[in-house]
């Protein structure tokens, strides 16, 4: 399964960065997309999703609801069967929109769900 993680992160205390550990450990295959476009736990990041050039499954977000809503259209766009909106990005409003296209929208901690065996 492929995995977009939005908002990844180089520093180890984040939570993106400890969802990247763990989703890799557990065999997934990541993609994470960072602004900064660095190398992220060995994995060369995109700087958006309209970079990524494989299917993706499902889009784990870490970054601010104010972020999610102006990249609400580059999800719309990837088409993920996806969107996982980890607590502090929810946004009623870009998990309305993401709903009408028929994408599954959980507000859940992929940590969580990953850790309890409910990713896949």
């Amino acid at each position: 399964m492929n995995v977009a993680i939005l908002g990844a992160s180089n520093k180890e205390m984040r939570y993106a960065n400890k969802a990247q550990k763990l989703l890799m450990e557990k065999g997934y295959s990541v993609f994470p997309i960072s602004r900064k476009g660095q190398d992220i736990l060995g994995t060369t990041s995109v700087r958006s999703l309209n970079e990524l050039e494989v299917p993706i499954d499902t889009v784990t977000v870490y970054v601010n609801p104010i972020s999610l809503k102006g990249l609400v259209g580059d999800i719309e766009s990837l088409k993920p069967r996806r969107v996982i909106l980890n607590p502090g990005t929810e946004d009623k409003e870009s998990e309305q929109r993401l709903s009408d296209t028929g994408i599954l929208v959980e507000k859940a901690c992929t940590l969580v769900l990953l850790n309890t065996g409910q990713f896949g």
